[in-house]
């Protein structure tokens, strides 16, 4: 399964009740040029999980910065770097 087919599985898992009427997935561009992905964690088993913020710069396109803030994990990185992000963020959640 790829980090889309394994993203839209997580979502569905949290669509209960009223979960995605008020929170959810937001995936948008940068001006850098590059990616955003916002993941709500209210109400989901990893709102009390913490990520320290990670920061890999290789190059001016090629960069994530990641970390969890106001009940959210948030990354951001180069224009090539969506799959990336989404599979850190799995990686994450996924966390035993």
């Amino acid at each position: 399964m790829n980090n889309v087919d394994r993203l839209c599985a997580w979502y569905d898992k949290q669509c209960r009740d009223d979960w995605h009427e008020e929170l959810g997935v937001e995936i948008g561009t940068i001006d850098n040029p590059g990616w955003s992905l916002r993941v709500d964690l209210a109400r989901t088993a990893l709102f009390d999980r913490h990520l320290d913020a990670v920061r890999i710069e290789v190059s001016e396109h090629d960069w994530i910065h990641a970390l969890t803030r106001n009940g959210r994990f948030e990354a951001f990185g180069g224009p090539a770097k969506l799959d990336e992000m989404i599979g850190m963020f799995l990686a994450w959640a996924e966390e035993p």
